[in-house]
């Protein structure tokens, strides 16, 4: 999900701050453009560092400000269709739950929970599996399937992320840590189960 990519571009620099450290004011001007956007190809940029200036910068009549060709790493997170990842359930709605992945919120409908009907109290943050007794509350962490995605490259927050935990192996870490007790546990009963087998066995030969 995370990836370094090179980028290139051009920014603006106005008028106000040429008496400024040139180098620094373009720093500046290149993590406040494009830290928080969407790029298609590379999706959200979290963090720009390493930026170098292409060139002379170049200023177009009638305009004050300076336009400044430059090159700079991005630190990118970019989530992927039919991608397992993990996440932290922030909220409890009545649809569904919401949660953090990486910088994106992301959506668990209540349909796609788990394999149960659920029932969802909103008030108390919490969903509750009818069947199974199941509980998902805020502050879970959770492992899901990214099954839908729609990235706003105008609004990073207006992006909607859909994710399913309706599969083996994923739903809450507490669910996935539960088949393998209760393995243990019938390991532990079949032990007793063979012990009391044999100590009738061993009564049996010395009669």
């Amino acid at each position: 999900m995370y990836t370094l990519v090179k980028l290139d571009d051009t920014v603006r620099v106005p008028p106000e701050r040429f008496g400024e450290n040139l180098r620094k004011a373009i720093n500046d001007i290149v993590q406040k453009t494009f830290e928080g956007t969407i790029r298609k190809k590379h999706g959200l940029i979290v963090a720009v560092d390493n930026i170098n200036t292409l060139g002379d910068g170049i200023v177009i009549h009638g305009d004050g400000g300076m336009y400044q060709k430059v090159e700079f790493d991005a630190i990118t997170f970019n989530p992927a269709l039919q991608e397992i990842t993990d996440a932290l359930i922030c909220e409890i709605v009545e649809f569904g739950a919401f949660c953090h992945i990486g910088p994106f919120d992301a959506l668990i409908h209540m349909s796609q929970i788990m394999n149960d009907y659920v029932d969802v109290d909103a008030e108390n943050e919490r969903i509750v599996g009818k069947e199974n007794k199941k509980v998902l509350k805020v502050g879970d962490h959770v492992r899901a399937r990214i099954v839908a995605i729609s990235l706003n490259e105008l609004s990073a927050r207006e992006s909607k992320i859909g994710l399913t935990m309706r599969q083996p192996a994923l739903g809450a870490h507490e669910w996935l840590k539960e088949p393998k007790d209760e393995k243990k546990e019938d390991k532990k009963k079949d032990k007793k189960k063979d012990k009391k087998k044999d100590k009738k066995k061993r009564k049996k030969g010395r009669r």
